[in-house]
């Protein structure tokens, strides 16, 4: 791989790159030039839109397929001088109810790109979406990258399984992988049909439709919440950084918020809407975890990464952006046939 100082002209991967931090990747590897294909499969219930390009659809290639399908995506692995490995079964509960699906599609989906890269392209980067999920219940806070690892649903367990097929891959073919583990992305072009995963624009949608947002138990668990922009940014910094090579890293604002907390903030924002206490459903209950942020100080160190966005900004650019759009986001469209 070519040395860069950056991604203009770079060949760019992004597999899941119709749902939404794929997307929002996509517009900002757009505007610096880059030459990006979106590798995408299309599956409910999951965020693929195909307004989330709009503005780029004639600026990207957009494939239909599967990162279970190794020759479609072998096709595309032979090209890339950077993978956004972006596609995945994101939801906890969807992974406890059909754990056979998140197997096939974060396990078996990561194998098959990292067979793809040995075999075909070892001169590619990968930077990987990792998650939160893989910590489980923390034992300590903030959580750093020393933190272990116990995660208390398959969702988790598979991302972390994920993660260390690409390291392992890397170390034994020589190509190099960057971690990103990220916490509660929220933002534009997320999802809203549902509240599996992306659970601050799902509220945010009940609350501009005057919907009640419903909150589990006390509403006093924690989460460290980070808006898309800068999320987007430590993917490129991560991408363009050597010293990133091998490694993981969290990805988070590094600011502990009381999930009432948020409800609050969306309810100032929109300028209107209620809450009502629910108890927890025992699916939800059985893997939920009490407290939860991390540090960001290694990513920081190693990429002058830092978030730049509070959450309160951050809810009302979301607000802003849905204002006119939220219908485009509460049904689908069928996917452009492209190849």
């Amino acid at each position: 791989m070519a040395s860069t100082l950056s991604l203009k002209g770079s060949r760019v991967l992004i597999t899941g790159g119709l749902g939404f931090i794929g997307s929002n990747l996509a517009h900002r590897l757009v505007a610096e030039g880059a030459r990006v294909v979106i590798y995408d499969a299309c599956l409910d219930p999951y965020g693929w839109n195909e307004a989330n390009l709009d503005g780029i659809w004639d600026q990207v290639e957009f494939v239909r397929g599967d990162v279970r399908d190794f020759a479609s995506l072998s096709a595309q692995v032979r090209k890339a001088d950077f993978i956004f490995h972006l596609a995945a079964q994101v939801g906890r509960e969807i992974s406890m109810s059909d754990p056979a699906l998140d197997v096939s599609i974060n396990c078996n989906g990561t194998l098959n790109l990292c067979e793809a890269i040995a075999r075909y392209n070892r001169d590619c980067k990968v930077i990987y979406a990792g998650s939160r999920g893989q910590v489980g219940e923390p034992i300590y806070l903030p959580v750093d990258e020393n933190h272990p690892m116990n995660p208390t649903d398959v969702y988790g367990a598979n991302k972390l399984a994920a993660e260390n097929y690409l390291f392992v891959y890397g170390r034994a073919f020589q190509f190099p992988v960057v971690s990103l583990r990220l916490n509660n992305v929220y933002g534009p072009r997320c999802q809203m049909h549902h509240g599996y995963y992306g659970i601050l624009n799902w509220f945010l949608k009940n609350a501009m439709l005057g919907e009640p947002i419903t909150v589990y138990g006390d509403g006093q668990q924690t989460r460290d919440y980070i808006y898309v922009d800068d999320v987007v940014d430590a993917f490129v910094r991560a991408a363009l950084s050597p010293k990133t090579d091998g490694q993981a890293y969290f990805v988070g604002s590094g600011v502990e918020t009381v999930f009432l907390d948020m409800v609050k903030t969306i309810l100032r924002v929109v300028g209107k809407g209620e809450y009502v206490h629910v108890p927890f459903p025992p699916e939800r209950e059985r893997i939920d975890i009490r407290r939860f942020v991390v540090t960001y100080q290694r990513l920081e160190r190693d990429t002058g990464w830092r978030p730049t966005v509070s959450l309160e900004d951050g809810v009302r650019r979301t607000f802003e952006y849905y204002r006119d759009r939220l219908p485009l986001y509460l049904e689908k469209k069928q996917a452009r046939k492209r190849a």
